[in-house]
Parts: C-alpha cells; sequence; structure tokens
C-alpha cells in the first residue's frame, strides 16, 4: 500500500491509512463546530460505511445527500445544500468532507467555498477519475445547463485522502472513464507513463496504487508551476476543448446516451491528436498509436452530421476561450504540450472524419 504524500499548493494529498492519521490529527487541532459530510446516493450507500469508522471525533456529524449525476452539480442542488446546512447550524467553524466523485467535490468544494464566504472542506475522491483529476488543483464548480463547469471557483481543500480501497466498488466503465484522464497526463507530460498503458491488458491492478500517485503527482507538477491557469496549467486540457463540447451536447440532446467524462474526453484526444498531426506537431506513426490504443479501450462513438454544427456552437461558450478565438492545448509529440493553438473549423471537421473513418 502506498503512504508516500504528495505536496500541493497550501495542502497535501495523503494516501490511503495515512489520510484517516492525518484528518484525524486536523480534527484534533483544529476547533471546529461541526462536520458536514457531503455524499450522492451511491457513495452514501457503498462508501460512507467505510469511512464513518475512520473518523475519531465527539462532534456532531451530519449526513448530506444529494442524487448522483452530471445533471444534478447545479446551482439548484447548491442552494439545497446551502439551506440544509443552515438549517442544521452550520457556521463559519464547520467543517465539510466532500466524500464521492468529481461531481460531488465539485459542487461540495463550491459549496464550502462560497457557504458563510468559505469553510474549510477535505476532498475524499472516490472514482478513479476523481482521484486522479479532481483532486488536485483546487478547482470547484458547478454547470450551467449545458456548460460544463462554467460557475465556480479556484480555492484549495484542507487536505486530500486518496483511498484506493473505494475503487473496489467503481464498475468497470467508470475505471476507464478515470483511465483517460492518467492516458492524458502521460500524453502532454511523461512519455514513460504514457508506455505503460501501451498493453493494457498487461495492467497490474495490484500496480494501480502506483499508477495513480504518478498521475496525481503529473498533475500536480504542472498545476504548482501556474494555480490559476494562466499558462502551462492549459496543457490539462488536452482532449478537453472537443471533449467537453461533445460531453455537454450529448448531456443535453435527448435522443443521445449521456457519456461518462472519460469516453467524452477520450475522443476529444482523439480528435485533438488529429489536428496536432495536421499542424505537424506529431508523427503519424504517434498519431497512429495514441489513435489505436485509446480506440481499444473505448467504444466508438456514433456522430452523425447534423451533432457536429451544435457541438462547434459550444466550443463558443468555453471557459478556454479568450478574445473570441478558440483555443486548444496540443501535444507536440508524446510527452510534450504546446498551449493557446488557434484552431479553425475546418480542421475540427478533418478531425471528425477521420475520428469516424
Amino acid at each position: 500500500m502506498m503512504t508516500h504524500t504528495i505536496q500541493a499548493n497550501n495542502y497535501n494529498v495523503y494516501f490511503n491509512e495515512k489520510g484517516y492519521e492525518e484528518l484525524n490529527i486536523h480534527l484534533t487541532k483544529n476547533k471546529y463546530s461541526n462536520i458536514f459530510v457531503i455524499v450522492d446516493s451511491s457513495t452514501n450507500e457503498f462508501c460512507l460505511p467505510k469511512l464513518l469508522p475512520y473518523i475519531e471525533t465527539d462532534l456532531n456529524v451530519e449526513i448530506i445527500e444529494f442524487e448522483a449525476g452530471e445533471e444534478n452539480k447545479n446551482i439548484e442542488t447548491c442552494v439545497e445544500i446551502w439551506k440544509v446546512l443552515t438549517e442544521l447550524g452550520g457556521d463559519r467553524k464547520s467543517l465539510v468532507i466532500n466524500l464521492g466523485g468529481g461531481v460531488v467535490t465539485d459542487l461540495g468544494g463550491f459549496v464550502a467555498s462560497t457557504f458563510k464566504r468559505g469553510v474549510d472542506f477535505i476532498h475524499i475522491p472516490t472514482t478513479l477519475l476523481s482521484m486522479v483529476d479532481a483532486s488536485v488543483g483546487g478547482k470547484n464548480g458547478v454547470d450551467l445547463g449545458n456548460l460544463k463547469n462554467q460557475i465556480g471557483v479556484i480555492n484549495v481543500p484542507a487536505m486530500v485522502i486518496i483511498d484506493t480501497q473505494y475503487l473496489e466498488t467503481v464498475p468497470q466503465n467508470e475505471m476507464r472513464s478515470g483511465l483517460a484522464e492518467m492516458l492524458k497526463h502521460g500524453l502532454i507530460y511523461d512519455k514513460k507513463y504514457w508506455e505503460e498503458f501501451l498493453d493494457i491488458s498487461t495492467i497490474d491492478f495490484e500496480a494501480l496504487d502506483q499508477l495513480i500517485f504518478r498521475s496525481v503527482e503529473i498533475k500536480n507538477e504542472i498545476v504548482k508551476q501556474d494555480p490559476t491557469e494562466k499558462n502551462i496549467r492549459k496543457a490539462l486540457n488536452f482532449g478537453h476543448t472537443l471533449g467537453h463540447a461533445i460531453e455537454g451536447y450529448f448531456l443535453e440532446s435527448q435522443t443521445k446516451t449521456t457519456l461518462l467524462h472519460g469516453e467524452a474526453i477520450a475522443v476529444g484526444m482523439i480528435l485533438e491528436s488529429y489536428i496536432s498531426l495536421k499542424k505537424d506537431l506529431i508523427s503519424a506513426e504517434e498519431y497512429a498509436q495514441i489513435k489505436n490504443v485509446l480506440k481499444a479501450i473505448y467504444e466508438d462513438i456514433i456522430f452523425e452530421e447534423a451533432d457536429i454544427e451544435p457541438i462547434l456552437e459550444l466550443l463558443i461558450h468555453d471557459k478556454k476561450n479568450e478574445y473570441g478565438s478558440i483555443q486548444f492545448a496540443l501535444i507536440e509529440g508524446i510527452g510534450k504540450i504546446k498551449i493557446n493553438q488557434a484552431v479553425e473549423n475546418e480542421l475540427i471537421l478533418d478531425a471528425f472524419e477521420d475520428y469516424k473513418s
């Protein structure tokens, strides 16, 4: 079991048992008035029973649950939770613990950051995706309609606890969803790490702890250099410019099955790798390798002609846009990134054509 600690900006990410030891030290040191654990309907059932025995406190611990799913990651849910916090006697010395996947940590972090102008919060991510993605960087927020993470703040937790035992309850498709962000970390920053995933059948899930640790470490190294995303942190947007638009479109559409975040990002990475190829940033061999690895893990998503236009429309509202032009983070060879790349629509359409072929 991993016991290392990763030092992020003004907080630590602890792994497994060490996390609970640190949590209890933190509770002893800080005079909190009460503790609120925010869960969704699935983490309430599967993860909360694992967590509660670890918490050593005489304080009142209240559980606040909301319905699971990205469609509930909105300001209406926040309003409900702010009301409950108020009714249950939440004050400026309350502690919020967010136990769940990215929806819970994003929304819970936002609720805590804004309640009474901000109370302490701790993230305990329970899915592979939230462990390697939402755990680092202090991004908290909610969706506005089908625009992902449009409302939010950058504000860091008191600590993050990554406990891989929660993954025992995570279904395969959710594990694959998280894997997409790990693959991304290799593509943008560490070629050797990417190569560990070339033959997915040989991955030893006992070694998953080690892979998760490295993934968090990569994201942390990038975020530390640029906490507010003025520069290099934009590297983390690789696959997300188109991926988020695709995810948002499928979320809103009456006729489409909603995609998991990683499923949409996997498509985004193929499309944006194609764009990187056409801009002479990667070789044909590198592109073929990326496309083959991703297509072996993720099922093809079907795009009709009529889907492309609305997806491009959503790009216009992307938070990464500046001065009205769409900015992409592309890869320059595997393991390196080139940010602030303008991409013309023609090339995006070609990328979709190539993806379908």
